[in-house]
């Protein structure tokens, strides 16, 4: 199973304006209950079309631009997804689904952009880690979650020490032959070379070599990551370790790691050892968010706040470093840029959006964190807070 990325949800938010349909579904993933799903589909389906009706489509275009969606409703898609969440996207040029791991209130959202604040959870608590299970003689790299984990295949990546040092077997006794590497001229460790030993290297150069290997694998997973913010899980023989770490520079890299041989673990295994690491992570971050708000709205600094009308206008202005916003609710409304003027609805009115969404979406788009949480973890009984960047 592949979660959504912050990469594809930024894309959704991105798309053009228009009518943007966005569903959200519970799923049975096994045992008679199954047979509910495709009903709860049809009926989700059915609220989109009425709900573009009521925003102004005729009934003839709201069924076509619905059609994508009957696509999947077949009985082979329902038997075989196992995750207890669908979400699913429709517009004029874009239909999407993702089976996901997340218990979805049923929610149907039909505005002029895609409606993504419960997907929210898979990019912090529940979020996407790495891993990078190390040894000379086998290299794997691993995609988690809390839910699952997959191993990756990454351009140019070596699976071994021999494969990335292209060590000639046909050599003399005792030496190396260091020949260019799959990464092209442009690495700095693919010069070709010679080195030489009394049948085997000493301790300096072994790790000189391994230092080397990691190097290269370091500048494969550059490319992979050079956009990401996932902590990344060493996996490897303890005296291997602080040499990665020397290689590495990944900004995101644990300090804690799991250390053996990950030669015999499987992924599961792996995964299993990986995730409290990154919980902790994921919860010490969340925590060092609260603490500098309460810092910064306790002393009067002007830098956070909990008044959503203010929130609304500061994430539109790219002002929103850091929000934390609570998923299972929507706060129906209107955000005029023009007189920047927010307007605040007890129930949803024509043309209204779900401002939560609107200032969790910005933040994202302008490069700021989003921690999604539920309603109770928010302070001060409000649905979101905010620290600002200036």
């Amino acid at each position: 199973m592949e979660l959504i990325s912050r990469e594809e949800i930024k894309t959704l938010i991105e798309q053009p304006k228009g009518n943007c349909v966005s569903i959200y579904m519970p799923m049975h993933p096994a045992g008679p209950e199954v047979r509910q799903n495709p009903i709860r589909f049809k009926n989700l389906v059915k609220e989109a079309e009425t709900r573009l009706i009521d925003a102004g489509l005729e009934e003839k275009d709201a069924i076509a631009l619905l059609e994508k969606s009957h696509e999947i409703d077949t009985q082979e898609f329902w038997e075989q997804k196992g995750e207890p969440g669908l979400a699913i996207f429709i517009s004029e040029n874009i239909f999407r689904y993702y089976p996901l791991p997340i218990d979805f209130q049923e929610l149907v959202v039909v505005t002029d952009r895609f409606h993504i604040k419960p997907l929210l959870p898979i990019l912090n608590g529940n979020g996407r880690f790495y891993m990078l299970a190390l040894s000379q003689k086998d290299v794997r790299f691993f995609e988690g979650t809390r839910y699952s984990v997959n191993e990756v295949e990454v351009e140019n990546l070596p699976k071994s020490r021999d494969e990335a040092l292209q060590i000639d077997e046909t050599a003399q006794e005792g030496e190396f032959h260091l020949a260019p590497s799959k990464g092209g001229t442009t690495n700095p460790f693919s010069q070709s070379g010679t080195f030489h030993g009394q049948g085997s290297p000493d301790r300096d150069k072994q790790q000189e070599y391994i230092l080397q290997f990691f190097q290269i694998i370091d500048r494969a997973l550059h490319e992979k990551l050079k956009l990401q913010k996932a902590p990344l899980v060493l996996a490897g023989v303890e005296y291997l370790l602080p040499l990665y770490k020397q290689a590495n520079t990944y900004q995101h890299l644990m300090d804690e790691a799991i250390t053996g041989n990950p030669e015999i673990l499987s992924a599961q295994e792996l995964h299993d050892q990986a995730w409290p690491i990154v919980e902790a992570d994921f919860q010490k971050s969340q925590e060092g968010f609260l603490e500098q708000f309460h810092e910064l709205f306790g002393g009067g600094t002007g830098k956070a706040s909990n008044n959503l009308k203010e929130i609304v206008s500061a994430a539109y202005y790219q002002r929103v470093d850091s929000l934390l916003v609570a998923v299972g609710q929507q706060q129906w409304g209107l955000f005029d840029p023009t007189s920047e003027t927010v307007y605040l609805h007890p129930e949803k009115e024509t043309g209204d959006e779900d401002l939560l969404d609107f200032v969790a979406a910005h933040t994202l788009l302008n490069g700021g964190t989003v921690y999604a949480v539920p309603p109770e973890q928010v302070p001060y009984s409000t649905p979101v807070v905010a620290i600002y960047r200036y």
